[in-house]
């Protein structure tokens, strides 16, 4: 199993681990530690963090439990909007205050609102972006929409962007956060006071955003 970690620097004297809602793993490390004695450190408590990731009664497992009938809600962009099953012919989905699927694509439905929602991922992800990377004054090189699991963004070395399509069932606010902190990584690939100050200034309600998530991501990990 491989550790993927954000490491929060700050004043304190001894290095701390925690395992956040959305199973999202965190070190609030010591300014002066080195990123190599923290990843030893990290390695040294494996077995600790795998064991706090599989403790279902504090992260519970999800799983995909809609029937995809009349009157069941789906989550969008903070709002939980009802789904009605039409008997008219109808493509893919259809939105206008609630969700509307043909009766003869029940049965893959789960297909056809993993593609929805995805699509609708990346037409709100892509703006914000693009804005972002401007007021910032970087670049990346790619944007993409994955299927990721416990982690809602992520920036590579090459400078490529992925989020998470469950975010897209999150409030905008919210998006807008988890958007300007990939791309901060841009500059800043640590969690320090630096990255936080420059989070601060673009989106000034970040910990809004960070209590949301915290409060209610465990809604997002299932899928619909």
């Amino acid at each position: 199993m491989e550790i993927d970690y954000q490491i929060r620097y700050s004043k304190r004297k001894t290095l701390n681990i925690t395992v956040e809602r959305d199973r999202q793993i965190v070190v609030h490390a010591p300014e002066h530690l080195s990123s190599e004695k923290i990843n030893s450190i990290v390695l040294s408590k494996k077995d600790w963090i795998c064991s706090k990731l599989l403790n279902t009664q504090k992260y519970p497992v999800t799983s995909d439990n809609k029937e995809f009938i009349s009157g069941e809600t789906l989550m969008y962009l903070g709002r939980n909007y009802k789904l009605a099953i039409s008997e008219n012919d109808i493509e893919c989905i259809d939105f206008d205050q609630q969700f509307k699927i043909s009766k003869n694509n029940q049965t893959i439905a789960n297909t056809l609102f993993k593609k929805w929602y995805k699509a609708k991922a990346m037409e709100k992800i892509l703006p914000l972006a693009t804005e972002f990377a401007a007021n910032l004054g970087v670049r990346f090189n790619e944007c993409k929409i994955s299927d990721m699991r416990y982690r809602w963004g992520s920036c590579t070395p090459q400078n490529n962007l992925n989020f998470n399509w469950r975010i897209i069932k999150a409030p905008l606010f919210v998006i807008r956060y988890i958007v300007v902190h990939e791309l901060i990584h841009l500059i800043e690939s640590n969690h320090t006071p630096q990255f936080w100050n420059i989070l601060s200034i673009q989106t000034p309600d970040y910990q809004k955003s960070r209590d949301w998530l915290k409060k209610n991501g465990h809604l997002l990990e299932v899928d619909f």
